[in-house]
This record gives structure tokens, sequence and C-alpha cells, in this order.
């Protein structure tokens, strides 16, 4: 279990500090570590909780980058075929720097573009940052195992593994969805893609999402 956060501005860049404490609300996930990624401009964040379990060096800290540092990645979970993966992306010209699997990710991502989630097998919810196309893709497990929450205004674009993460964020507004609350006390859950609060929704299982140019 590991802990992700990323945000998009579209006007302001983000405040490093509302950030760090908006990550910090997620540190019971990923007690290891903590990683930060600030884009040059400063209006993309991802942040990173870790819980150590492959490849326990530096080197498998995230969020983490390819070779030229503009596909960066956060990464819940694990990825059961991320050695076979390896030695065909090694094979295809891939340059490998840990033991992880999350390198695979972004690997994949070069290769296979938004396709790459159809090669993984595991439990997954991970953001990727593609600096060069400036576009934000999230996917999640095909059994929703790992969680993957996400916000939107129009100044900003959000998501976390967890809600409270989101919620302390000083410009979300925490408003109650009515809707959902009644679907808790009928169903004994919300189901996808509501969440408890207003304009926070959580990514289905075996969903992603692609969010450029300040559209979803």
């Amino acid at each position: 279990m590991c802990g992700i956060l990323g945000q998009v501005n579209y006007q302001a860049t983000v405040e490093p500090q509302v950030f760090k404490a908006m990550l910090k609300t997620l540190v019971h996930r990923g007690p290891d570590g903590e990683g930060l990624y600030y884009s040059s401009d400063g209006c993309v964040a991802l942040g990173h909780q870790r819980l150590s379990i492959i490849d326990l060096s530096e080197k498998g800290k995230q969020p983490m980058t390819n070779e030229d540092n503009t596909v960066w990645v956060t990464f819940n979970g694990e990825i059961y075929n991320f050695k076979e993966l390896r030695k065909v992306l090694e094979g295809k010209g891939h340059q490998f720097r840990s033991q992880t699997d999350t390198e695979v990710i972004i690997h994949g991502y070069e290769e296979w573009g938004l396709d790459c989630v159809d090669h993984f097998r595991g439990m997954f919810a991970f953001g990727i940052w593609d600096s060069t196309e400036k576009r934000l893709f999230l996917a999640r497990d095909p059994f929703g195992i790992k969680p993957l929450y996400y916000y939107q205004d129009p100044e900003h674009f959000i998501f976390a593994s967890e809600l409270k993460a989101i919620i302390s964020c000083s410009d979300v507004r925490g408003e109650i969805n009515v809707g959902a609350l009644c679907d808790y006390f009928y169903y004994r859950y919300i189901p996808s893609p509501k969440s408890i609060w207003k304009d926070i929704h959580k990514l289905p299982p075996a969903s992603t999402l692609v969010h450029q140019n300040g559209q979803t």
C-alpha cells in the first residue's frame, strides 16, 4: 500500500506547502519515504508516500521518471507480470535503472501509450504526467483493489488515493453529496463514480482517465 497524489493548476502555480500538507494525510499508507515532483513551470505536482516492497533502494523512489525526465509516474500497487514486461521492453530498446515494477509502467507508457494498461496484470492505481503532451493519465486496476479519487474545478485538477488528501486542499469546497449519502443508506456503500463529497469522483474499476488542456 502506498499513497499517491497529484495536482494540475491552470492559472496559478501549485503551492508547495499546501501540497505537502495534503500528502502528509497519506503518510499512513507509505511510512517508508516521501517523494515530490514539481514541473518546471510549477503548475503540476506529483506526490508519493512509499511503502517499500520491491527494490528497497533509493532507485525505487517515486515519483519516478524516464531517461529524459519527460514522463513521471506516481503509483500504488503491484504489477505481477513486470519481469516479463521488462524483458519485452528491454528488447525494444528501453533502459531500466531500477529493479522495481514502477519503472515498467513508465516504459510501458512510452511504448504503448494509453494502451499500456492492457499489458499490466496486477492491482494498481497510478497517475502519469507526460510533460511533452501536457497530459495527465490516470488508471485503476480491473477489480478496483487500489482506490483513486479525483476532483476538478475551473482552476484545478487533483487526484489522490484517499478523499481526505483532496479535501485538505484549501481551494476544495467540502460539500456533502446528498445523492451519494442516500445511496449509502440504501446500498450500504457508495457506487462509483460517486463519493460522499460533491464534485469528488471515484475512478471506477478497470477505468482510465485522460486530462489534457483543462479537459477530462
